[in-house]
């Protein structure tokens, strides 16, 4: 593995247009590196990223690589677990004698001599660190991100900052990622079996939040949320904070919900920070504010700067997102893709709008995840007034038999309809829709201008 990335001039991205390897582009081109990847399709964000500098291509092919990235002593290759073992680019560059990291070994490399804030969980992950981000940002600390989802305070993903010890990192459970980082501080939002096509049993995805709670630093901390199934494994010196909406070493008091807004006070082992206002006032944010709040009090951030910080966060895209927001229609999209996240996203627009229908689109997302919780996903979906469900996105994976949306949509208890992507924006036209909600990590977020448009059309 190389211990610098300084005598590289070339980085080359297999997967280029994810969320948490477009962050790793723009750090290589705010450093000066040429950057070229290949993806799948071409996304606003790999839009953005050519516009930026990248060279990227849309079919695997090794004729389509540039030649500045074929040289193996100056080009670093950066994958994603998600690319296909037998990608033609892929082995070609593991055949020739390259040097081909993951994602997370090089983020690991780029944040090892920082002070890493790092943010793990099931769900919760990308928009606790992104507050955390914005609070410090705002702060007198500042820090430097890579985030798992685009901050819309800055529109990006990456923020650099030339003078702060500090950098915020989304830390991926996913292939066993956030083993490669090496945290200061970790937060930990939730363990809730996931990826169990990865790790094959709730122990064994337990016990790597357990191994990644053994790699924060001594003298750092670990601030966990209230009760989790978790037996961390503290170095000596790690101290160990807990966290909830209401219980714990941090914790929300006072919650006033109203008047579209959300304030309580903000207590601390030490103090109480009176009237804090949730920027993004949905209630799921409660807790995630909680922890995101707790680690940057720890490192030193005051009480003004923490009330301006969370005041002001203005959410990441695709987490509880409102796109359209009128006294007809309300249109919140949502990345969740687990069935607790589900839940907690259904539960928290129906607290919203009492009064109004909530009508869900569901994209599943893996079909051994369909598979895998099948029965909780009905359940979760059931709190809807109606869903309309469509098929499984794909992903990584190839098909399962037996396995489609139709698993789910069998068990489903509300009024439901079963559509494919293309025939949607037609399902919709013909519905009475108050608010909607679009939810899952796939592809769904292709739909929404056009989304967008036919809601404003037809009001």
């Amino acid at each position: 593995m190389r211990k610098s990335v300084d005598n590289i001039n070339s980085v080359y991205f297999l997967g280029i247009g994810g969320i948490g390897m477009s962050n790793l582009a723009r750090y290589f081109l705010s450093k000066g590196k040429k950057v070229a990847g290949y993806d799948r399709i071409e996304t606003p964000l790999t839009i953005a990223l050519e516009k930026e500098g990248a060279e990227i291509h849309y079919q695997d092919k090794v004729d389509l690589i540039p030649d500045y990235c074929k040289d193996n002593t100056t080009t670093l290759v950066v994958y994603t677990p998600a690319l296909p073992a037998d990608s033609e680019e892929l082995v070609y560059f593991n055949s020739n004698g390259f040097t081909v990291q993951k994602r997370a070994q090089v983020l690991g490399l780029i944040t090892a001599s920082s002070k890493a804030l790092c943010c793990a969980g099931t769900h919760g992950k990308t928009t606790t660190s992104s507050m955390l981000a914005h609070i410090l940002k705002t702060s007198h600390l500042d820090c430097n991100t890579f985030l798992g989802g685009i901050l819309k305070n800055y529109d990006s993903n990456l923020m650099l900052s030339d003078k702060s010890e500090f950098t915020v990192v989304e830390a991926d459970e996913y292939d066993r990622s956030f083993h490669w980082l090496h945290p200061y501080m970790a937060l930990i939002t939730s363990v809730d079996p996931d990826h169990l096509d990865i790790y094959g049993t709730e122990e064994e995805y337990l016990k790597s939040f357990e191994i990644f709670t053994g790699l924060i630093q001594s003298g750092g901390a670990l601030v966990m949320r209230h009760n989790i199934r978790l037996s961390p494994k503290l170095k000596e010196g790690v101290r160990l904070y807990t966290y909830s909406i209401d219980r714990g070493d941090f914790r929300a008091e006072n919650v006033k919900v109203g008047d579209g807004e959300i304030r309580f006070d903000f207590v601390t082992p030490k103090e109480t920070i009176e009237n804090v206002q949730l920027g993004v006032p949905v209630r799921i944010n409660i807790e995630n504010a909680v922890g995101s709040m707790a680690l940057a009090w720890l490192n030193g951030v005051t009480a003004e700067e923490l009330r301006r910080g969370i005041a002001t966060f203005q959410g990441a895209k695709r987490r509880f997102d409102f796109i359209l927001k009128t006294d007809d229609v309300v249109f919140i999209d949502d990345y969740a893709h687990h069935p607790d996240e589900l839940s907690a996203s259904i539960t928290s627009v129906k607290e919203l709008y009492p009064d109004k229908t909530v009508i869900g689109v569901f994209q599943p997302h893996l079909y051994s995840r369909t598979r895998d919780f099948a029965d909780q996903f009905a359940r979760s979906l059931s709190l809807l007034d109606e869903l309309i469900l469509l098929d499984i996105y794909p992903a990584r994976e190839k098909p399962i038999e037996g396995v489609t949306s139709k698993i789910i949509f069998d068990k489903v208890t509300c009024k439901k309809t079963l559509c494919r992507k293309d025939e949607l924006l037609d399902v919709l036209k013909d519905k009475k829709i108050e608010v909607l909600l679009t939810v899952g990590a796939g592809d769904i977020d292709q739909l929404l201008p056009g989304i967008k448009e036919l809601l404003e059309d037809k009001f």
